[in-house]
């Protein structure tokens, strides 16, 4: 039976994707632009949104984006280059075993990502619709094992999403911040008004990058697809800076405009009650599939499983389960999380990649690898500890710190053995 399981038909879970099955960059660019359109992601703009003034605010939110999209676009390059995933490309950095602590880390974000969204979807709609109450945990089911089809599918059922959502959203987000422009008296009443809360640069910038810094690490899943790393570059960064950038923004503009931040709660306000339901559904559609297809590669990893499909309603299942207990409620303890564990990985992998392979990985069927790669594991460690107690940019430290541990162990661990080598050579 196993057999019968190829990689193509998984979407290559355990393998690098061929040359002869990458995508474009319209199909990667449209797939990764629907997962960035996240609604927890304006949550983070209208914080940010009230607490500075309208150009302050534009400059807190290119920084932040930015910074995200090219640690996103770094990761992507690679994943180009060697047609890996983040999954595999830990099991280089981290070891056979070592590995499966990234694919916990990487699968528990994404599945509680997933229940937040299903128990967004069913809270807000029984809210919106004036549904009974008694309604909510069955629409959670409904949503939780709807929202993973196109991600049962693979690729290509994230692609065909993709091609109709994204657009539908756009014009959506257009309409919308065209008429909140207006509201506000035009850019001369953006610009009059003044911040109400407090909040520093680094904090903002911090919640910008840590918001969506779990599935930037996890773009790899869909840049693997692209026909080069200059394509996969391009394409996560306009995604990132583009799709979470909009997002960011609208809910800062909200948060302006209206005191909301939820893209739906605006449309309301505007009296786009209908269109901020549909708004809300392809919002979350598009980030759910993305979310819980992250969750089964990185299962399929620590498992060493081909049946990808089989994990994604496994991971359906966790998260409607996740999303019943209370999901909604854990946000932001949750993004705290996010920006101080997942960062890390993706600094150790770019140490890994470029300094100790090189910017060549071996082959994944012949190279031997250790149960532990410790020194990786060790570099980890110490990126996670610098990003939980540093009072500036945490996501950005820890990426930092851990690229910079593990490049300095590569680096003296070369030199020694070249001195050796040289002493041998001399005797």
């Amino acid at each position: 039976m196993t057999s019968q399981v190829t990689p193509q038909e998984q979407d290559y879970p355990l393998s690098p994707v061929p040359m002869a099955q990458r995508r474009s960059i319209w199909s990667m660019g449209l797939v990764l632009l629907g997962f960035t359109f996240f609604t927890a992601t304006m949550w983070a703009g209208g914080s940010i949104g009230v607490a500075f003034d309208f150009s302050t605010m534009l400059l807190v939110l290119a920084a932040g984006n930015l910074l995200l999209g090219a640690y996103a676009a770094i990761l992507g390059y690679i994943a180009a280059k060697s047609g890996l995933n983040t999954a595999l490309m830990s099991r280089f950095t981290f070891g056979e075993l070592g590995s499966k602590l990234s694919d916990f880390i990487l699968g528990f974000t994404q599945i509680g990502w997933y229940a937040w969204g299903t128990a967004t979807m069913a809270i807000l709609l029984v809210k919106l619709t004036g549904l009974p109450e008694s309604w909510t945990t069955p629409l959670m089911v409904v949503f939780g094992f709807g929202f993973c089809i196109t991600a049962f599918i693979g690729y290509k059922g994230l692609e065909m999403l993709s091609r109709f959502a994204v657009p539908a959203m756009i014009i959506l987000v257009a309409v919308s911040m065209t008429i909140a422009t207006s509201d506000a008296g035009g850019f001369s009443g953006l610009l009059a008004i003044t911040p109400s809360d407090e909040m520093t640069v680094a904090a903002a910038i911090t919640m910008v990058f840590g918001t969506f810094v779990s599935g930037g690490t996890q773009a790899t899943n869909w840049t693997r697809f692209a026909k080069s790393g200059k394509t996969a570059v391009i394409a996560t960064l306009l995604a990132f800076c583009l799709g979470n950038g909009l997002m960011t923004l609208i809910g800062a503009f909200g948060a302006l405009v209206y005191q909301q931040a939820d893209i739906v709660d605006i449309m309301v306000a505007q009296g786009l009650a209908t269109l901020g339901i549909l708004m809300l559904f392809l919002n979350l559609w598009t980030t759910q599939d993305n979310t819980v297809y992250n969750f089964a590669v990185a299962g399929c990893n620590m498992i060493r499983t081909r049946r990808r499909k089989l994990v994604t309603v496994g991971g359906a299942a966790i998260g409607t389960v996740l999303a019943v207990l209370g999901m909604y409620e854990w946000l932001i303890p949750f993004l705290v999380l996010l920006g101080t564990f997942i960062p890390p990985i993706g600094g150790v992998i770019m140490a890994s990649y470029f300094i100790g392979y090189k910017r060549e990985y071996p082959s994944l069927e012949t190279a031997t690898l250790p149960a532990f790669n410790v020194p990786g594991l060790a570099a980890y460690a110490i990126g996670s500890a610098a990003a939980y107690t540093s009072p500036w940019i945490a996501p950005i430290v820890g990426v930092l710190v851990a690229a910079a541990s593990y490049g300095v162990v590569l680096v003296v661990s070369e030199a020694v053995r070249d001195r050796r080598a040289q002493v041998l050579g001399a005797v």
